[in-house]
């Protein structure tokens, strides 16, 4: 919902009904994750897409249905076995998509999920998609414990099964993560036959560069452009300013490993955050990977160097009592080998290291594969 929001929220505000579209479920090579959104505006108008155009006709009338009927709809989109083309998903994937009409009065939450997102705010809304017909479309919006003293908002209408989702969903919340949770329709936890999926809306993860250099420049753009909140960090003031990284949400001057302890103490680094080591300075890097690689939660860490200057990395680290284990958390030499050569074919290598070891590809040509491109 993310997406569309801003549309979402202007036609709630004006009261104009609109059907939201989204995915809740994948199946095999689904071209869209849990949580992509599409609309169906109240003048006829579509925004947002759930499967990248295959599917988007049939959502669009299921939308108008929707919008006509008011009754919620979860809708299961994929290929058949008499014709690849029928449904509309010729990729092989599936997709599950739940269709809802929101309006002030079935949605009265949706202002403050909107400013949440906005001011980068976490929030989550848990929504039953699957179950007994009266409690479908009902939502549970849940914020993180402790926040301003909120707590939930909403509700299945069941106290057991709003104590089930609530705790569960914090879960996912802490890890910025979208899932359709499956529960007994008491709210048991080991029962089946009420699904709710739960729609994360943490603030965006972390990026932090270090090294003030016309690479960092590259990966800061790239790093925006996947949805990473950017800082890049240097010692050197007359280098680490705000007019050479245009692409970085921030430019901190300060020595590198200082900063990553500090923000570590402060609780703002998580298994969502990336640090790109690019100094290739050992007075800057060894201190700062020593902080880095003993940090209980990172999502990724890499640092650039020649073969020399990693092999010599290695050594500076273990002098300083770095363990084996601890070591092989980093990626370096960083980035996968696409044969780069400029700061920004370095940036995409980069990049494509951090993708494929989040999701677990092999950075190797989809050509050469076999088997679902998408990995489970």
């Amino acid at each position: 919902m993310r997406d569309v929001i801003d549309q979402l929220e202007d036609w709630w505000r004006k009261g104009e009904p609109a059907a939201l579209a989204t995915v809740v479920g994948t199946f095999r090579s689904a071209p869209r994750q849990p949580g992509a959104s599409m609309l169906v505006g109240p003048a006829g108008e579509a925004v947002g897409s759930v499967s990248g155009g295959c599917v988007e006709g049939a959502v669009y009338e299921l939308g108008q249905q929707v919008l006509s009927e008011e009754r919620p709809v979860l809708q299961r989109y994929g290929v058949s076995d008499d014709d690849a083309f029928a449904v509309g998903l010729t990729c092989g994937g599936i997709l599950d998509v739940f269709v809802e009409k929101v309006t002030p009065e079935t949605y009265a939450q949706l202002g403050r999920i909107a400013e949440a997102i906005r001011d980068e705010d976490p929030v989550a809304v848990a929504t039953v998609v699957a179950g007994p017909s009266e409690l479908l479309g009902r939502r549970l919006i849940v914020w993180p414990a402790g926040v301003d003293g909120r707590g939930t908002e909403g509700g299945t209408g069941s106290e057991r099964i709003d104590d089930a989702v609530r705790d569960d969903v914090r879960g996912l919340l802490d890890s910025g993560r979208n899932a359709t949770l499956t529960y007994g329709v008491h709210g048991e936890r080991r029962g089946e036959g009420l699904q709710i999926f739960v729609e994360s809306f943490a603030p965006p993860p972390r990026m932090i560069v270090f090294g003030a250099i016309d690479f960092a420049a590259a990966v800061a753009r790239m790093g925006t452009f996947l949805g990473f909140r950017v800082t890049v960090c240097d010692a050197r003031p007359v280098f680490a300013t705000a007019s050479r990284f245009p692409g970085a949400n921030e430019v901190v001057v300060e020595w590198p490993h200082r900063y990553l302890q500090a923000e570590a103490d402060a609780g703002r680094i998580d298994q969502r955050t990336a640090l790109c080591v690019l100094t290739h300075d050992p007075k800057f890097d060894v201190p700062l990977l020593e902080v880095a690689l003993r940090l209980p939660e990172v999502g990724y860490i890499g640092a650039m160097g020649s073969r020399r200057t990693h092999d010599d990395r290695l050594e500076r680290l273990r002098e300083r009592g770095v363990a084996e284990a601890e070591i092989a958390r980093m990626s370096s030499p960083i980035g996968l080998d696409l044969g780069a050569r400029t700061p920004e074919e370095t940036a995409v290598s980069i990049a494509a290291e951090m993708i494929a070891q989040h999701w677990g590809g092999e950075g190797i040509r989809l050509a050469e594969r076999e088997g679902p491109i998408h990995a489970s």
